[in-house]
């Protein structure tokens, strides 16, 4: 009988201290939890909020895409102060003593710091990135062997997105050159082969026509921002002479709502340059070359043409026989 006494007096003592701590600490971990739960979300809007008013009435798109690269930066790391936070509250109010936490912590980060020394790389490197202001969110980049769209970027990693519609993660430790191609203005490169037999003067001034006529395009005005320049005969190959050119466009046209789906300027107006420079050229009966051979037969001294005859006689000969 006193030992049913006594486990009624457990389990009811039990049941004070479960109520008991449901309504303090247990009250104070959900509170905590919903907390968080706000705290991530407002965190999210002032990020929104702050870098929208920063890039109000700013229309520079290497403005705007450094903003954006901030944002996700700044957003990352309010998160996880939130978290740290709730996380130090949540183990103090289930009774663990977080001092003896955190120097453990300490402890533990130093024998991890040594086995994680690519982390460490990478987060340091990553910084330096967003220091340097070598990479922003919208720029077309190649790096670790890479290319493509910047689509994310933070201390740790950088993910491209590829013409193929291939996302690259590549650890920011890993990138040891950076080659921007879009950062404030972009030029594209043409080289442009026309036969020998072509003047070489007026396929210049057709080539300086075309850039003219494709600036004054209200389709690609915008997105070019200076004449397009004709270098000159570059150099001769083997079955063309190679005149060198080159336009400066914009990196990308209107940013903030089409970085993801637009190519960036430059090669969309290199296409449209080349479609047209070929129509004139077809107009013009300009031969652009393909490779092709001349064989040289061989003659003696005396400029007759031995060898060639040797040659026919044997195939006559040998066609002869099997007749």
């Amino acid at each position: 009988m006193d030992e049913l006494t006594n486990l009624n007096f457990d389990i009811n003592t039990l049941g004070v201290r479960v109520f008991n701590w449901l309504i303090t600490s247990g009250l104070k971990i959900v509170l905590v939890v919903i907390a968080t739960i706000i705290l991530l979300k407002l965190a999210r809007i002032f990020a929104g909020k702050l870098f929208s008013i920063v890039q109000k009435n700013h229309d520079n798109s290497e403005f705007l895409k450094r903003t954006d690269t901030l944002r996700s930066i700044v957003r990352y790391v309010l998160n996880m102060t939130i978290l740290v936070i709730s996380g130090l509250l949540i183990l103090g109010e289930l009774g663990i003593e977080i001092g003896p936490i955190l120097a453990a912590a300490g402890v533990l980060g130093l024998a991890v710091g040594f086995g994680a020394q690519s982390l460490v790389k990478d987060v340091i490197s990553g910084f330096f990135i967003l220091l340097e202001d070598q990479i922003r969110v919208g720029d077309v980049v190649m790096a670790a062997g890479q290319a493509g769209l910047v689509e994310k970027l933070n201390l740790r990693l950088t993910v491209l997105r590829d013409l193929e519609g291939k996302v690259h993660y590549i650890p920011n430790g890993q990138i040891n050159v950076v080659t921007n191609l879009t950062k404030e203005y972009s030029f594209y490169v043409f080289d442009i082969g026309v036969a020998y037999k072509e003047n070489i003067d007026q396929v210049m001034k057709i080539i300086r026509e075309i850039g003219k006529e494709l600036r004054e395009d209200p389709a690609f005005r915008d997105d070019i921002i200076d004449d397009l320049e004709v270098f000159g005969l570059d150099r001769f190959a083997d079955s063309a002479m190679i005149i060198k050119a080159r336009i400066k466009t914009l990196p990308i046209k209107q940013w903030r709502v089409a970085f993801k789906t637009r190519p960036m300027e430059q090669w969309g107006v290199a296409r449209e340059f080349n479609r047209r420079l070929k129509i004139r050229f077809d107009a013009e009966d300009i031969e652009i070359p393909f490779p092709h051979l001349t064989m040289y037969m061989g003659r003696d001294k005396q400029g007759n043409q031995q060898a060639l005859d040797q040659m026919m006689a044997e195939a006559a000969e040998l066609k002869s026989a099997k007749g």
